[in-house]
């Protein structure tokens, strides 16, 4: 019955809600607008959308587009240099989870000194505090994955020490995120399931964590029920509305348990993953790594009534044993296409699988704190093997 729990964000969720930002007080004057280094948003005309609304709150705007799907810190620290340059006093993220997680450390950087790895805690980052506030930040999301528009965290990769780390603090929260479902129309099937996938084990994973709560169990399990029900037909046909607005609302809500229980090692172990192989996008290697690192905790009976209670949440009504979970996550894998991923389809050998789990300890350890039982580094390795085809 035990939770703390503080959010700053007002949230517009749901249909239309893009065309409600002009309308919203705004946290400054002069906007960094940050973007992906693709062409969807700019296609799709969710950029010129955006930029209205923001005129029409008599906001003026720069425009930074350099953002890619596994951030580098690099990017971070030119992105925070253009904020500077060109005066902005608060950054809008319009995009996916690596566009809003970007901007968390860019807002970061955009009024502290020196590098963002200064700043980091975990593996080489040297765990200074921030010394000044950072830029306040509005998010918009085009994507269902992450929920980092309800949080101040993201995951920053470095490719010259070969880590992938969290980084952020509750500070950086969004002041205001608008997750507008018609946004999310475009999204081609592949991503619609890695994204979905990520959301549902940011739940599952919090149901599954020590620190879980009252309120992060409530939460979780109706935004796995939401996901588990609605993700197929996401996936299958990008234009339905009802669809892509409950799989918005697993992954918004994912934002929110997050802040009350951490997530578990699963994560720790995607992002070793995407480290060594920058090419994996992280909800596949969630995917691959789910059903091993599900029966690990299985087979020890470390939390035997959380994978019953998701399995029913899955649509399995009948579920009595732990099993049952096993059984609804690898149907939802086949429903949405995605139960034949490979490691080696990536360029993963066996011979990294112990690289990969130190990797993991190392970058992320915290989170192996939030299992429900001890996990070693050999288990870890033995999921990868498990998890190898």
């Amino acid at each position: 019955m035990s939770f703390n729990f503080y959010n700053p964000t007002n949230l517009l969720f749901g249909r239309g809600k893009l065309n409600e930002l002009g309308s919203q007080p705004m946290p400054g004057k002069k906007a960094m607008v940050l973007i992906s280094n693709g062409k969807s948003t700019k296609a799709n005309g969710y950029l010129d959308r955006t930029l209205e609304q923001l005129k029409k709150a008599e906001v003026q705007t720069a425009i930074f587009d350099k953002i890619m799907e596994n951030i580098v810190k690099e990017v971070i620290m030119e992105g925070a240099a253009f904020a500077r340059e060109n005066q902005c006093d608060f950054i809008v993220a319009l995009g996916g989870g690596a566009v809003i997680d970007a901007s968390s450390a860019i807002a970061a950087m955009a009024t502290n000194a020196g590098d963002l790895w200064d700043y980091v805690y975990g593996g080489t980052g040297k765990g200074q505090p921030l010394a000044n506030k950072g830029l306040p930040i509005v998010a918009i999301a085009t994507t269902s994955g992450t929920g980092s528009e309800m949080n101040g965290f993201g995951v920053i990769s470095n490719l010259e020490t070969k880590e992938k780390i969290g980084f952020g603090e509750p500070s950086l929260t969004p002041v205001l995120a608008v997750v507008d479902p018609e946004l999310m129309t475009t999204v081609p099937a592949k991503y619609t399931a890695y994204q979905g996938f990520d959301a549902l084990f940011h739940n599952t994973e919090v149901m599954m964590s020590k620190g879980r709560s009252i309120l992060s169990e409530t939460i979780a399990l109706s935004a796995i029920e939401s996901i588990a029900k609605y993700l197929p037909r996401a996936v299958k046909n990008g234009n339905d509305l009802e669809a892509r607005e409950y799989v918005a609302y697993g992954s918004t809500m994912a934002g929110i348990t997050m802040q009350l229980a951490n997530t578990t090692a699963q994560h720790s172990m995607e992002h070793s993953m995407s480290a060594y192989h920058h090419n994996l996008p992280h909800g596949a290697g969630l995917i691959i790594i789910s059903k091993a690192f599900a029966e690990f905790f299985i087979g020890k009976h470390a939390c035997d009534e959380q994978f019953v209670k998701m399995a029913r949440a899955m649509g399995m009504e009948n579920a009595d044993k732990p099993e049952d979970f096993i059984t609804a996550l690898v149907k939802l894998q086949e429903d949405c296409g995605v139960a034949d991923l490979k490691m080696s389809d990536y360029g993963f050998i066996p011979d990294e699988f112990m690289l990969l789990a130190k990797g993991a300890r190392s970058m992320q350890g915290g989170l192996f704190e939030s299992n429900p039982c001890k996990m070693t580094d050999e288990d870890c390795a033995e999921v990868f093997r498990k998890s190898y085809q």
